[in-house]
C-alpha cells in the first residue's frame, strides 16, 4: 500500500472541486498524459475518465471508474491500466480549518501485474509518485479561487 497525507492550505471543498473537474487529473496525477474524455456525471459512483498513461509513443489506454463519491470528504477510484492491471485509490479529506485541509491518498494494486508485484521497491516507487502527485493537487487546490 502506498499512503500519502499532506495539509493543504484551502478550504475542503475547493480541494474536492479539484477533484469533481475530471479534465485536471493529467496536471496533477503522475503518469497521466492526456484526458481523452469525462463523463458529465463526474465523479458520481459509476462515472468513468478515459486517459492515455506514459509517454509518446510508449502511452496507453486506460480509464478510471469512480467506485464512491462522499463530496466533499471522500472518493474512491479504479485506475485500470491494462496490461498493468488495476488499482484502487482512495482520497479522504478532513476540515482542520475553515482555510486548512488534511489529504489522504491511499493505493492499493487490485488486479493484474501490479499486485504481484508488492514488494518493498514497488511500493517505494508508488509512495514516490504518490507524494508528488498530492504535491501538485495541493499546488492546483491552493492557487484556485473561491467562487
Amino acid at each position: 500500500m502506498a499512503e500519502v497525507t499532506r495539509v493543504v492550505n484551502a478550504p475542503v471543498d475547493r480541494v474536492f472541486a479539484v477533484l469533481e473537474d475530471g479534465w485536471s487529473y493529467s496536471d496533477w496525477v503522475v503518469g497521466t498524459a492526456h484526458i481523452k474524455g469525462v463523463e458529465a456525471d463526474w465523479p458520481q459512483e459509476g462515472s468513468n475518465l478515459w486517459v492515455r498513461t506514459g509517454i509518446w509513443p510508449f502511452d496507453v489506454p486506460g480509464h478510471t471508474l469512480s467506485l464512491e463519491c462522499d463530496p466533499p470528504t471522500r472518493l474512491v477510484l479504479r485506475p485500470t491500466l491494462w496490461p498493468a492491471g488495476e488499482l484502487t485509490v482512495t482520497l479522504q479529506l478532513s476540515e482542520i480549518s475553515d482555510t486548512k485541509t488534511r489529504l489522504t491518498l491511499e493505493e492499493h494494486p487490485k488486479a493484474g501485474p501490479l499486485q504481484g508485484m508488492r514488494v518493498k521497491l514497488n511500493d517505494l516507487v508508488l509512495h514516490k509518485r504518490n507524494v508528488e502527485s498530492v504535491r501538485r493537487l495541493a499546488d492546483i487546490a491552493e492557487r484556485r479561487r473561491s467562487d
